[in-house]
């Protein structure tokens, strides 16, 4: 029965291993910098299974902890991806106990690896309201992505 069992598992195991892929993006463009990267199952809607990026702008009137920011796959707010391109919205909130303070990171690409995609990134600090207005802060650019 052993013996059996482990056939079978060997067998499953020599498969082709064709089930998933990666997308990747990067933009380094005035005062932003972005990098993506991601694994995909191929079929049933190209799930997205991980995620790692940075973002990183260059702005003294934004706050340090909103300035360089680490992104994970529990950021992804919405995902897409077909053959008409990438759609990526990231989200990240401050953490700890200051004030309330957000990124929010949208990309709109082509999958080709030319810079056909673009990026904006919408920050809102709570930090520093003024008038009872938060400071907000966006950038947008050109970002090239790629999809295997």
């Amino acid at each position: 029965m052993r013996l059996g069992v482990a056939m079978v598992m060997a067998v499953l195991a020599s498969g082709p291993a064709m089930a998933s892929g990666g997308i990747s993006c990067e933009a380094d463009y005035g005062n932003a910098r972005i990098s993506i990267s991601g694994g995909v199952s191929r079929g049933m809607g190209s799930a997205l299974f991980s995620l790692d990026g940075s973002l990183e702008v260059n702005d003294p009137e934004i706050a340090e902890d909103l300035r360089k920011v680490e992104f994970a796959r529990e950021h992804v707010a919405q995902y897409w991806l077909d053959g008409d391109g990438l759609k990526l919205k990231l989200y990240r909130e401050r953490e700890g106990d200051a004030p309330h303070g957000y990124v929010e990171a949208t990309i709109l690409s082509a999958t080709s690896g030319e810079d056909t995609g673009s990026f904006r990134i919408e920050v809102y600090d709570m930090t520093d309201v003024t008038d009872g207005e938060a400071k907000t802060a966006s950038l947008s650019g050109k970002i090239s992505c790629f999809a295997e």
